[in-house]
């Protein structure tokens, strides 16, 4: 368990034994503000099916699809009354003052779980500007990428206790396993990759770190620059990844919060085990539930582009509006796809398995 202990050893003497508490405080707190949403704005009558909520607020047609998932969790939480399958009745209006406690409990919550502050002013302004979003008049991407900046992105996905863990248990593995060659999927604004840049020097031939936006690739070459064996290119990995990538293999392929947006989990996994080499890794960051604290924004990320229709899902998560795989889906997926686990972190029962964000390395055998 040397990644375990190296992942704790990144939190320092942090408590954790609040974590799960704060987690469900923060998933809550973000919750109850959709709902003071849908409240305000909702007029009187009722019960509401989904697609009637999505005309009231005038919902764009890529975004219809969110009020219903917004509210089936409202139901779930008891925070939205559902008379019939389908049918829901307007949230209660909340006061002003109860609002001013929730962004308490959300402050506070935030920083128990080692957020900074960015986090805080983000998820304000996504609740507030849940109208705008929805009407397609202001992006998700805007918010979390204001003014092209990494701040906000930076405070969501690595300025946290689990990432902190989750990064660190990360360097660990790859220092010990000291790949030539290694492909990284979906590598966003490079959350893990600055950390493992440094324990590559000296045995890497080549950092292939790809994309399917080229927004991240220009910031990557020049944030990365300093490291001459890493190559910033265009890749989808919905697509052949073998044709995109040129020869392999690779000793090692990573992708952090990244695979699950393939439309078949399994046929992305046997497409990376063809290009692994023997006895190679893939290491994966993902989220294995979907948080309440995501809702005001990772539904309008995933709806389809503008003019284009949402991808479907052709795995476990066919016909539902599910973003992630479980624990167990995964464990099975890589599985299914050749590749025995090596890393499940963290484990089931320690504190930090609250945020529901796990690593696994999984490797083809040799």
């Amino acid at each position: 368990m040397t990644a375990h202990r190296a992942g704790l050893a990144a939190l320092g003497n942090t408590p954790l034994g609040d974590v799960p508490g704060d987690v469900r405080r923060l998933d809550l707190a973000v919750l109850t503000g959709i709902a003071a949403f849908l409240g305000s704005r909702l007029p009187e009558g009722g019960p509401w099916t989904a697609d009637q909520v999505a005309d009231a607020l005038g919902a764009a047609p890529r975004h219809r699809w969110i009020p219903g998932r917004w509210l089936t969790v409202l139901a779930d939480e008891a925070l939205v009354e559902s008379s019939a399958p389908g049918r829901y009745h307007r949230p209660r209006r909340y006061r002003r003052a109860e609002l001013a406690a929730v962004r308490d409990t959300l402050d506070r919550a935030r920083r128990g779980l080692g957020y900074p502050e960015t986090l805080t002013r983000y998820l304000l302004e996504s609740l507030r500007l849940l109208p705008e979003q929805l009407r397609d008049e202001v992006s998700a991407q805007t918010l979390l990428f204001p003014d092209g900046e990494f701040g906000v992105a930076a405070a969501a996905y690595r300025d946290n206790l689990v990432n902190a863990y989750l990064n660190a248990a990360a360097v660990e593995y790859v220092r010990r396993l000291a790949p030539g060659r290694t492909l990284e999927l979906g590598a966003g604004t490079g959350s893990l990759t600055v950390g493992l840049l440094p324990v590559l020097r000296g045995c890497a031939t080549e950092y292939l770190f790809t994309d399917l936006s080229a927004f991240f690739l220009e910031e990557a070459r020049v944030r990365f620059g300093g490291y001459a064996f890493l190559r910033a290119e265009v890749l989808d990995f919905s697509q052949d990844l073998a044709a995109q990538c040129g020869p392999g293999p690779f000793d090692l392929v990573i992708a952090v919060n990244a695979a699950h947006n393939a439309p078949h989990v399994g046929e992305l996994l046997a497409r990376i085990r063809g290009l692994l080499a023997p006895g190679g890794a893939l290491l994966l960051v993902e989220t294995c539930r979907e948080h309440h604290q995501s809702l005001t924004s990772m539904p309008f990320l995933l709806s389809a582009r503008p003019g284009g229709t949402r991808p479907e899902r052709r795995d476990t998560r066919a016909g539902t509006d599910r973003t992630y795989l479980t624990r167990e889906e995964w464990r099975d997926s890589l599985a299914a796809a050749g590749l025995t686990p090596r890393l499940d972190l963290p484990p089931v029962d320690h504190p930090l398995a609250a945020f529901s964000q796990r690593l696994f390395v999984a490797a083809r055998n040799p």
